[in-house]
């Protein structure tokens, strides 16, 4: 079974200043491996897939200047003196239960025109450099370690990566296919929750990008109490839900009743196989439908379908159909459409992620960060609901940072 008490003890020690756990330079006379000074790690669960590898690329990319920071927040003028690490100082790594080396999952993307033509052969060192940093997941079918032997495991490999690369800090991020819900008869912890529990072991800031359970569970609730470490949120929201966040509020502020809001989800990729999955689905729609909850004050009648179209790929299509009603009773209707690349809307919040939660660590806050609602579907309690909002808390946060420098 999973021991809470090793969890929280091992993270306590790393945020105090452990020298293993921090994961500082081996003694004099151990293999010393290349790092720039104030280097940061990145350790991505579902470091193969297909936003990791966006994120990997697409850092190189913006760090040699060949693309502008689109989509990035963190590389706008109200963050450019709160301390964040550079692009160019991140390293990547991670686990993953696929084999595709990233160089390839690159050239799959591009034939999908997710990345630009050339990227791909542009920062292929860069790419192979991450690959080489990825670790064998798990539990794969068939596995007969327990909890704790896993949990063990994975600390390991994150501990080794940043030992080897003299990094600062490292930020552990969830960018795994959605799990189903973990249900109250199932044994033992849920994969994600694994990785967590890992991250914690280790030493390591922990974001969920994903709806899956990753620390909120009972089973972690100790270690994450005592593991003085910051952790951010739950299932990244990129595009029907940032769309939501910005028009609820709309109704509230002009005093509109809305009746209904309905929605349908068509994608492919492996975010679409991995939705097919109902009890999936189910986990993915929870964080879709909170926001109408909070902002409206209550779920509006309707609710959010999936539907797997792999002809699609790595493409999305959102479309939401809101029935309101104005003055005297007049029925109106809202519909709106929305088409992206999740890939390339997830990337840039990823990094920004990893850089906002790597400061916060090194200036000392630990716990949830609520002030970076403005990135989730699901956030960490304590934050605003609607876009305006979040965006203003992020900016005070930014500046919260920026005074500690």
């Amino acid at each position: 079974m999973f021991d809470e008490h090793r969890v929280g003890d091992a993270g306590s020690a790393g945020a105090a200043g452990d020298p293993e756990a921090a994961g500082a330079p081996e003694a004099a006379g151990e293999p010393q491996a290349s790092g720039a000074a104030g280097a940061v790690g990145v350790w991505f669960v579902g470091a193969r897939g297909s936003v990791a590898t966006t994120a990997v690329a697409g850092c190189a990319a913006v760090a040699a200047g060949l693309h502008p920071p689109t989509g990035m927040v963190t590389e706008t003028p109200p963050f450019a003196a709160s301390g964040l690490p550079s692009l160019s100082s991140l390293v990547f790594g991670g686990h993953d239960t696929a084999a595709c080396p990233l160089p390839k999952r690159a050239e799959e993307l591009t034939a999908a025109g997710v990345l630009p033509h050339g990227l791909a052969a542009a920062v292929r060192g860069e790419l192979a450099a991450a690959d080489a940093e990825i670790r064998p997941g798990g539990p794969a079918p068939g596995d007969t370690r327990t909890d704790d032997e896993l949990i063990m495991s994975f600390t390991s490999d994150i501990t080794d990566f940043t030992r080897r690369h003299h990094l600062a800090r490292t930020v552990v991020i969830n960018v795994a296919s959605t799990e189903p819900a973990p249900g109250p008869d199932d044994p033992g912890l849920a994969p994600s929750s694994l990785y967590a529990a890992a991250a914690l072991r280790a030493g390591c800031s922990y974001v969920n990008f994903t709806p899956s359970t990753g620390l909120r569970t009972a089973a972690l609730a100790d270690a994450v109490a005592s593991c003085g470490l910051p952790h951010a949120g739950r299932d990244g929201k990129t595009g029907q839900t940032l769309l939501r966040s910005v028009l609820a509020p709309m109704f509230v502020q002009r005093a509109l009743s809305v009746r209904a809001w309905s929605g349908t989800n068509l994608l492919g990729g492996g975010d679409g196989a991995a939705l097919a999955d109902p009890a999936a689905a189910a986990a993915k729609n929870a964080g879709k439908e909170r926001v109408l909850a909070d902002v409206l004050g209550g779920a509006p009648e309707g609710e959010v379908h999936i539907d797997d179209v792999p002809a699609l790929g790595d493409w999305k299509t959102a479309w939401d159909h809101i029935a309101f009603d104005g003055f005297l009773g007049s029925r109106m209707i809202l519909q709106t459409i929305w088409q992206g690349c999740d890939s390339a809307l997830a990337a840039p919040l990823v990094l920004d992620l990893a850089r906002l939660v790597s400061r916060a660590h090194e200036a000392g806050l630990w716990g949830p960060l609520p002030e970076l609602a403005f990135y989730f579907k699901d956030p960490d309690p304590g934050g605003p609901a609607a876009l305006s909002d979040q965006y203003a808390t992020l900016l005070s946060f930014a500046a919260r940072l920026r005074d500690s420098v």
